[in-house]
This record gives structure tokens, C-alpha cells and sequence, in this order.
């Protein structure tokens, strides 16, 4: 199906395009083998098994340190650290039903606290702010330990507007930031947990805040909040932008409707005269390695995640 405006259109995924995909990493090819070419669950769950032991996913899983952290030494950072390591094992697709997965997400519950001054208590029951507890939240849902006491802390600072900032109480204003990864973790819990009253309707909440905005709009004036939400970028750690929003959204199920239509365009005119989307707008978190080149220069997982959140838009608009 091709989608069109008077400035974009949607057209079907080249060929070409589709095997540079499936050229790459495991976490790559089961992707695509799931979300864009439609492939048997069995052939699916064979090449996602293969990410523990090879290419990006087993690099990873190699540098946990035997206390169950990422990163060296036991301070603030390095706990930072260890989660964005673990968000990023979850966005790869490690199985967390394999032998590697249970094995380091099992040195993770046992080994690690969080310090006195972030709360104390167990990993997997969170810190202190709500978007690095969205991330543990999902990370905990879909490896196996989601925590019930981290949903109802999560939902407790749900401000009035409908979504999170880490900043309050002192602010009573919600950051984009902050929204997409309770939103993405709220999302896993449901996922893992079943749907409940109380934690779809706070998703839902949130979801409004985003698109209310039309995902990259302040309320009050219409400009543009943050140019660089319109980059694309991979991992996103904690940082906002509209690919992500918008794959967020896929992933919830969300009916897309004319409060994304600018966002989805943003998109679709990223992609170049070869049909692939280019890295941009990398962020100096924490993290291992490079999984790809430069910015500029084509990005599988930019393609990957803009090419199925095109086709959600084509056929489901």
C-alpha cells in the first residue's frame, strides 16, 4: 500500500532494502523477520535465539562484570550504566526465556541494590526517578521480574497533565522525556502482566499528553519543542524524538489518527533515494561499542523501526 500527502508518501519497502536488513545483526534480522516480511513464528524464534550467542547481543552479555553491573566501578554512573545496558538487551529481542538471559538477569537480581541515596532497595524495584524507573519497569517485565510496587509508585507520580517529569514535584509539568519511558515500561508490564484498569487507563492518559502535542508540539504555542526530536536516534536511552514516540505507539496498538500525520511525514521524508533512514542525532550516554557508523551514513535500526511504523501508519490510518 502506498500512503500520500501533498509532501510524502509511504511507498512499499524495495526489495534491496529489505535484504541489507536481514544482512545484519540477529537482533536486526528477527525484526524484520517478525515485523516487516511476515515469516513463520518458528523461523522468527530461531533467529532471535541466535542473538545471545552472536554479534551484538552476546558482546554484551560478555562485558557483565561477575557482581551482575555493566560499566566498572559501583557508583552512580555505573548504575546508569547497567540500565541502559539492559533497556538496550531488551530492544535487541534477547529471548528471556534462554539460558544467557536467565543468567545474567539472574546476577542482576541478586547482586545489585541501588545506593542509599537512589532508595536502597532491589534493582528491579526501582530508584527515585520516574524515567529511569520506566526503564526498569519494562526491563523487569520482559526479563521476568516485574515489580508491582514499582507500577504503583510509577502511577502515583502520574502528574495532572498525563504524563511524568523526573524535576517533580518541584515541576508539575510533564517532560516528553520522561512520558515515553514510563509510557514504554507501563507498556511491558501490561505486556507481561495482563492489561489492568488502573495501568491502562494511566497509559492512556499519557499517550493523550503525546498526542495532544501531535508528538513534538508545545500546547500553548504550536512551535516546535525541541528540534531535535525530529532526529532520529539508536539507542535512545532516556531522550525523547518523534521515531520513538511513533514506534511506541505501534507497539501499544494506538489507532493512528490526523495528530500523528505530521509526525509519520517527519519520518517518511528522512528516508533517501536508496529507501533507507540515516543515523542521526547520536547521544553521549554510556554505551559499549558503536553497533553502527556515522552519523549520516545509512542506519538498519533507524530503517527497521521507521519502515514498520509507516506500515502501521498505511494500514491502519
Amino acid at each position: 500500500m502506498t500512503t500520500k500527502n501533498s509532501e510524502w508518501q509511504i511507498p512499499k519497502p524495495k526489495k534491496s532494502v529489505i535484504d541489507w536488513l536481514l544482512g545484519g545483526d540477529p537482533a536486526i534480522r528477527w525484526q524484520v523477520m517478525r515485523d516487516l516480511t511476515e515469516e513463520p513464528d518458528d523461523c522468527v524464534a530461531a533467529e532471535r535465539s541466535r542473538i545471545a550467542s552472536e554479534g551484538w547481543g552476546a558482546r554484551i552479555l560478555g562485558l557483565q562484570s561477575s557482581e551482575g553491573n555493566w560499566g566498572g566501578d559501583a557508583d552512580a554512573r555505573n548504575w546508569l550504566c547497567t540500565s541502559y545496558t539492559l533497556l538496550l538487551l531488551k530492544d535487541l529481542g534477547l529471548d528471556p526465556s534462554g539460558e544467557e538471559a536467565r543468567r545474567s538477569i539472574g546476577l542482576v537480581r541478586d547482586q545489585i541494590t541501588w545506593p542509599l541515596q537512589m532508595g536502597g532497595r532491589p534493582y528491579f524495584d526501582g530508584e527515585t526517578e520516574p524515567c529511569v524507573n520506566g526503564w526498569i519497569l519494562g526491563v523487569g517485565a520482559y526479563f521476568g521480574e516485574a515489580s508491582g510496587r514499582l507500577v504503583d509508585r510509577l502511577l502515583g507520580e502520574q502528574l495532572e497533565d498525563g504524563g511524568w517529569n523526573c524535576d517533580a514535584p518541584q515541576s508539575r509539568r510533564s517532560s516528553f522525556h520522561s512520558t515515553i519511558c514510563v509510557l514504554e515500561g507501563l507498556l511491558e508490564y501490561e505486556k507481561a502482566k495482563g492489561e489492568t484498569a488502573a495501568v491502562t487507563e494511566a497509559r492512556i492518559r499519557a499517550q493523550e499528553y503525546l498526542l495532544e502535542r501531535r508528538m513534538l508540539r508545545s500546547l500553548s504555542s504550536g512551535e516546535v519543542i525541541d528540534p531535535n526530536w525530529m532526529r532520529s536516534s539508536f539507542p535512545t536511552t532516556w531522550h525523547y524524538d518523534v521515531l520513538r514516540g511513533l514506534d511506541y505507539l505501534r507497539s501499544a496498538g494506538v489507532e493512528p489518527d490526523e495528530r500523528v500525520t505530521e509526525a509519520v511525514g517527519l519520518v517518511a521524508k528522512k528516508q533517501d533515494q536508496n529507501g533507507k533512514w540515516p543515523l542521526e542525532n547520536s547521544h553521549p550516554d554510556r554505551v559499549h561499542f558503536d553497533m553502527e557508523g556515522v552519523e549520516g551514513e545509512p542506519s538498519r535500526w533507524n530503517t527497521l523501526r521507521a519502515l514498520r511504523v509507516l506500515d502501521w501508519y498505511s494500514t491502519r490510518h
